[in-house]
């Protein structure tokens, strides 16, 4: 049986701004994009973004790799497009000014993993608000209204007016998490859910943002450590299972992977995307008659869409290599 590479699913970061040193430069950064076995479309685009947009761009060749050359030393983040794959953001890299420099970038294509789930709370989550003015508490309801409406400065307006009327508003930080999630501004977002575990350490919402942060940065361990505690707090939420799963699997933890993806399903809401983690956690075991199965009760469940279409090729794939 051919193997098949372990395709790793960056999301979506986009906070990076390059610093350059004009005085220094690298000799070339070559950028390898990883599609699993995959060739790369012709149309496959990587940019690499400095601090006013792109600095360079270059096509991805045959082999899927694109060259920069003459690069100043710095920090950048990589932008990789194309017209089958889903857009992808390497985060913050810091590029060493005297060598030259290899990286990898790995992508999905359309449609297939990658879970990007926030989570903001509504104003009677937290136990340690329930002595919240109900002034407060209606401003926090208000923003997570504007929050689904993608309204997100007047969301955080209402939520600074609530924290202004009870400054101790652990879920109110939360949804501030999430408004700088969203705005790309990880420093704040960070803080923001910091301030409120510091308020109520058993708010589940603020861990499954703080895991999805981790997961952006590409830090699966720390991602880990946070849904776990999620878990724990909320354990009948399937989307935070999801999430611990995604990160188990890129952690190359399979076990936990499947483990935890089944115990997602199993709950009273099940995802049908815990079959496709399950699968490819046990595609990697080498399990695959059993990552079949998990792909076709994936199909079972969500026939149609976007995911439906990956899955089937997916499928087909993991079909053609077990022969």
């Amino acid at each position: 049986m051919k193997s098949r590479v372990l395709v790793v699913f960056l999301l979506l970061a986009g906070w990076a701004a390059a610093q350059l040193d004009a005085g220094m430069t690298m000799r070339r950064v070559r950028v390898q994009v990883a599609l699993a076995n995959r060739g790369c479309d012709a149309a496959t685009q990587v940019k690499l973004m400095g601090r006013g947009g792109p600095v360079a761009e270059a096509t991805a060749n045959q082999q899927c790799e694109a060259d920069f050359f003459n690069v100043p030393a710095g920090t950048y983040h990589f932008v990789v497009s194309g017209q089958t794959i889903a857009d992808t953001d390497t985060g913050a890299i810091e590029m060493n000014p005297t060598v030259s420099a290899e990286l990898e970038v790995r992508v999905s294509r359309a449609g297939e993993l990658a879970p990007n789930y926030d989570a903001p709370a509504s104003a009677l989550v937290s136990a340690s608000d329930l002595g919240v003015p109900a002034s407060a508490r209606r401003e926090v309801d208000r923003a997570y209204k504007l929050l689904g409406k993608r309204d997100l400065t007047h969301a955080e307006q209402k939520l600074r007016k609530a924290i202004a009327i009870y400054p101790d508003f652990a879920v109110a930080y939360n949804n501030l998490g999430v408004i700088y999630s969203r705005l790309g501004d990880r420093e704040r977002e960070r803080e923001s859910l910091q301030k409120a575990i510091s308020i109520d350490e058993r708010l589940a919402p603020a861990y499954v943002n703080l895991g999805k942060m981790s997961i952006g940065a590409g830090d699966f361990a720390s991602a880990e450590t946070a849904l776990n505690k999620a878990s724990r707090f909320d354990p009948v939420d399937p989307a935070t299972l999801i999430l611990l799963a995604y990160a188990e699997l890129m952690d190359r933890r399979f076990d936990e992977a499947v483990a935890t993806s089944r115990k997602a399903h199993a709950l009273d809401k099940p995802h049908a995307l815990a079959h496709r983690l399950a699968a490819n956690a046990l595609e990697q075991k080498g399990q695959v008659a059993a990552a079949i199965a998990e792909l076709e009760l994936f199909l079972a469940e969500e026939p149609t869409g976007p995911r439906a279409d990956a899955a089937r090729k997916e499928l087909a794939d993991v079909r053609a290599v077990s022969h």
